[in-house]
């Protein structure tokens, strides 16, 4: 109970950057976890929940990148970037997994002058320590093929999924991510991640999407005989129709693309032939990446429901308030629409699918980021496809054990999902 009225009180404070919105939240844990949270602060769901579920959490320190200042690579503020990291040993001290925090975007001045002003702009707001959980773990019985190996957070404090190079002067803005991704892997290779033998690129939600955006760049970090793969947790950002017509999801990621400078750090391969905003859209990027890719993804996924599809912009009167916030409370032709999105989600896959090197988890489940909470990455009543949990199908094919393409069934065919639920 002590654990859990800390989470709260942690998701409670730092509840406030999504956009630009500050809410109260509280936090309740229940047998099958139902978070509950005002709908615009959905991003919070990617981290500090986990540890609510266990008992003595690893706690790892922040270390501040240096020498980033000297080459432009700072927060929006213009404070140090830092990552937390949690040394390997035995069989892992030569493997290393980097976990690219999420946390939204912001896509004007006044969401990025609010933004730099959080956790998810400056390092000062940083907490100093946070718990490695779920893919994170250092325990092998909650993360069995990761647990000894060199396991780092980077914190987001960019708003662009670490691609933007820009500034804005008159608001005192600073939009480096790019340059704050190439301190970062520049440090850790100081670190001794140049001598990594299996390295492992992941990142949930925002960070999922920059684990898709830099994997190709990862992979030519390393020599040819590193083993290298990403994982994208919660990336799968869809172009749809949100319930009005609109594309509320779009019209967000051009604003992201137009501010900060984004268009020059985009893969060529996708610009050649797009506009800058679309190859901002996981969808037309996964088919082009080289390196071996798991696309990890909810069919039904909170974050896209409430702040893509359906968000108070789109449903001026209401009529999806209760759905968005609890599956449970939806209408079957909402329901028909959520399982058109799923549909969707299949088709952006389809040719991403068809490499053998790739891997897919795509379970039908109301959730938002799976592999830094332990109850969804590993735990005795974790969300199963053929009765695989999902680190053991991550495991299986980073290390080229077994298939490792699973698509569920549609809801409500899954009685293994973690819903959240909202409020």
């Amino acid at each position: 109970m002590a654990n859990l009225l800390r989470v709260g009180i942690l998701i409670g404070f730092f509840s406030n950057w999504v956009y630009g919105i500050v809410n109260n939240s509280q936090w309740v844990g229940l047998p099958f976890p139902e978070y509950h949270f005002n709908e615009t602060e959905m991003s919070l769901l990617e981290a500090y929940e986990a540890s609510a579920f266990v008992g003595n959490t690893l706690m790892v320190g922040l270390t501040l990148i240096r020498g980033a200042g000297a080459k432009g690579a700072v927060c929006l503020d213009g404070t140090l970037p830092g990552y937390h990291l949690h040394r390997g040993y035995g069989s892992g001290a030569n493997s290393w997994l980097i976990q690219l925090e999420g946390g939204g975007w912001c896509n004007n001045v006044r969401t990025c002058v609010y933004r730099k002003k959080t956790r998810r702009g400056s390092s000062t707001f940083m907490e100093k320590q946070i718990a490695f959980t779920g893919i994170l773990s250092n325990k092998a019985q909650e993360n069995p093929d990761f647990f000894n190996w060199n396991r780092v957070k980077l914190r987001y404090c960019d708003g662009a999924s670490f691609t933007g190079d820009s500034e804005h002067k008159a608001a005192q803005l600073q939009f480096r991510g790019q340059r704050i991704w190439l301190a970062a892997m520049e440090d850790l290779m100081s670190q001794g991640m140049r001598y990594a033998k299996q390295a492992l690129l992941s990142g949930c939600s925002a960070g999922g999407l920059a684990s898709i955006l830099h994997c190709d760049e990862f992979r030519d970090l390393f020599p040819r005989t590193t083993k290298v793969k990403c994982l994208s947790d919660a990336g799968l950002f869809l172009d749809a129709l949100d319930v009005s017509g609109g594309r509320t999801l779009r019209n967000l990621y051009s604003g992201v693309v137009g501010l900060q400078g984004v268009q020059k750090n985009l893969p060529r391969f996708c610009t050649n032939h797009l506009d800058p905003t679309s190859c901002f859209f996981p969808q037309n990027l996964i088919a082009g990446v080289k390196t071996p890719l798991f696309i990890l993804n909810a069919a039904y996924d909170s974050w896209q429901i409430q702040s893509s599809l359906a968000p108070p912009s789109a449903d001026p009167h209401g009529n999806w308030h209760d759905c968005r916030l609890n599956h449970a409370k939806c209408s079957a032709s909402q329901i028909q629409f959520l399982q058109g999105f799923r549909n969707q989600m299949l088709k952006a896959i389809t040719q991403f699918s068809r490499s053998k090197q790739n891997g897919l988890f795509i379970n039908s489940c109301f959730s938002h980021c799976q592999s830094e909470r332990q109850d969804t990455w590993f735990a005795d009543d974790s969300p199963v496809i053929r009765n695989k949990a999902i680190a053991l199908a991550v495991g299986d094919w980073y290390f080229d054990r077994a298939g490792a393409k699973a698509i569920d069934c549609p809801y409500p065919c899954d009685n293994t999902c973690h819903h959240l639920t909202f409020r």
